[in-house]
């Protein structure tokens, strides 16, 4: 073994553990923007350096040698405590009394979030806290790899929290919702053929979307008709206000619309499911005063959300 210098940047870092979370050399070009030869190269390079090698074929996917496993510990503890020092120090240089960032997904971070973080903002104007939007995924992947200090959000169905603590904030309600004006707001409740009615969803794949599927999958409904699918809950609440179809939102992001008058639930009990939203960070984050501070005070002011 040749050793650990200068050799080991720490871009190589990152693209060796992008490759190995992504399982993929084809997948990490395209998540860091870069060609995949010059992934390769850089895998390559360290394997070089170092005198071992890091990665095997696995079918069409990437695995860990022994080597690798002990590298890529290395290297991510690397990445995140490097990243975690960058963000403090940027927050002294520019007099920050603290920052942190939070990661989250489009509805609980459009919604249900900024209230909470507005009003700790008011008890510690000194700080400062940057909110990252992504999906679920994107928020766990960013929590492992330090890019974020902690996340808030829907757990997906077979998510994998190894190396992660998940703490419990509250429960949104994910109801179905249509315009006022449109035929379904005037059937009663009972004569909803789920069957017959045209849906406004997220894109496949999405955890709201398997939350949805899997709520229709317990009431005995295999088959649905989704007539678009849109990736933004304001975009969604838009076509469902034009009458294209009716939509499974979460209660937060329709509270607005619905006491205006402009939505209607339609209250079926066997179309709504209560969704807990978590708290999830590393095991061994450790967390600064200012970031303690903010995540205690999300715990004691999280209160479940209900439609008026």
């Amino acid at each position: 073994m040749r050793g650990f210098d200068s050799y080991l940047t720490f871009q190589k870092l990152e693209v060796f553990c992008t490759v190995v979370e992504l399982g993929s050399v084809t997948r990490a070009a395209d998540r860091l923007c870069i060609a995949q030869p010059v992934v390769t190269a850089h895998v390559r390079s360290m394997e070089a350096r170092l005198g071992y090698a890091l990665v095997r074929r696995s079918g069409r996917n990437i695995a860990l040698t022994e080597a690798g496993e002990r590298i890529y510990r290395w290297a991510t503890e690397v990445i995140t405590r490097t990243r975690e020092v960058e963000r403090e120090l940027a927050g002294l240089e520019s007099g920050e009394m603290g920052n942190a960032v939070v990661a989250t997904s489009m509805s609980v971070g459009s919604y249900a979030l900024p209230p909470l973080l507005l009003d700790f903002h008011r008890l510690h104007p000194d700080g400062l806290v940057t909110v990252e939007i992504s999906n679920p995924q994107g928020a766990v992947d960013a929590t492992r790899m330090g890019t974020c200090d902690f996340a808030v959000i829907l757990l997906a169905v077979g998510q994998d929290l190894d190396g992660l603590t998940t703490l419990p904030l509250w429960e949104d309600d994910l109801v179905l919702v249509c315009s006022p004006s449109s035929p379904w707001a005037s059937l009663p409740l009972a004569d909803l053929d789920v069957h017959q009615m045209p849906f406004v969803s997220t894109p496949r794949n999405m955890p709201r979307r398997e939350l949805e599927e899997s709520l229709l999958r317990r009431q005995g409904f295999e088959q649905r008709r989704v007539v678009i699918e849109l990736g933004h809950p304001e975009a969604m609440k838009h076509a469902v206000r034009q009458e294209v179809g009716v939509s499974f939102m979460f209660a937060s992001a329709v509270r607005a619309e619905i006491a205006r008058g402009e939505l209607q639930v339609l209250a079926r009990p066997d179309l709504s499911m209560k969704v807990p939203i978590y708290l999830v960070h590393r095991e061994d984050k450790r967390f600064s005063a200012f970031q303690t501070q903010l995540v205690q005070f999300i715990l004691s002011r999280a209160v479940p959300v209900s439609v008026p």
